[in-house]
């Protein structure tokens, strides 16, 4: 008899208005350790370069990662050690890309991975892929925007700007953190992990879904918190093409719900 998986997990990758898709995305479970991955990479530096920086995060992740998962017994501490471990690798990737290509070239990606053992979740993260905990009908975001969004709506706050001319200002998305082969400015990556419930959804996604305010991705998810991973990523996919952004980014979308009491 096959025992039931742990997590239900669906993954979207959808190219949105822009030429080439710069987003990259995957995940793994592994029932035997009773464990999973999801990783997200937001590449930069214009058509290819982009998409090899994400997809240079991607592998070093997954090559990090699958090393000690498929352990049959993986000492945990060896599987923290590998969120920051797989950082250092992703950046020691680009850098050497990037010398191979001459003087000059430049490319980055944001990191947003995140392990699962049992109901833990542990994360690293490096710049303003977005990482969302939904429960009990409230929606938050758990790891840290390493972008000037949060300098700028601070300034909303102090009345300094209004809302409208945040959200407008031309130096929202600017990057305070990413990986492109040097040193990398800050690091959200928690020692302590927090416990996923029956009842919580876990959304990750490439900036781009943030093409749906907060308040817009809590709504769905109120209207879809029973259904199934795959559902509830259809939905936000679906709420992105009803808005016809024309400068709709590419957008990266996984829902993780846990499956076992």
């Amino acid at each position: 008899m096959l025992a039931t998986p742990a997590y239900d997990i669906a993954l979207i990758l959808e190219k949105g208005r822009r030429d080439s898709q710069e987003d990259a995305i995957a995940s793994r479970v592994f029932d035997t350790a009773n464990a999973a991955y999801i990783v997200v990479a937001d590449g930069m530096g214009g058509h290819a370069a982009g998409e090899v920086a994400s997809e240079l995060v991607i592998a070093a992740w997954r090559g990090t990662l699958d090393t000690e998962l498929e352990e049959q017994t993986p000492p945990e501490a060896a599987l923290l050690d590998a969120l920051p471990l797989a950082a250092m690798q992703a950046n020691a990737a680009i850098a050497n890309h990037c010398e191979d290509q001459g003087a000059g070239f430049n490319m980055g990606a944001t990191l947003l991975g995140v392990l699962l053992l049992e109901r833990r979740v542990f994360w690293i993260s490096i710049g303003d892929s977005p990482m969302y905990l939904f429960r009990d009908g409230t929606l938050s975001q758990l790891n840290e925007d390493h972008s000037m969004a949060p300098q700028i709506d601070a300034r909303v706050a102090e009345g300094t700007l209004t809302e409208a001319e945040a959200q407008a200002h031309p130096d929202r998305n600017q990057l305070t953190s990413v990986i492109m082969g040097a040193a990398i400015p800050k690091v959200d990556c928690p020692v302590d992990p927090f416990v996923l419930e029956p009842s919580d959804v876990l959304i990750l996604g490439s900036d781009g879904l943030q093409y749906l305010s907060d308040a817009e991705i809590q709504s769905i998810l109120r209207d879809n918190a029973d259904a199934l991973a795959q559902d509830i990523a259809g939905a936000l996919w679906q709420a992105l093409r009803a808005k016809d952004d024309p400068d709709q980014d590419n957008t990266s979308i996984a829902i993780v719900k846990p499956t076992r009491n």
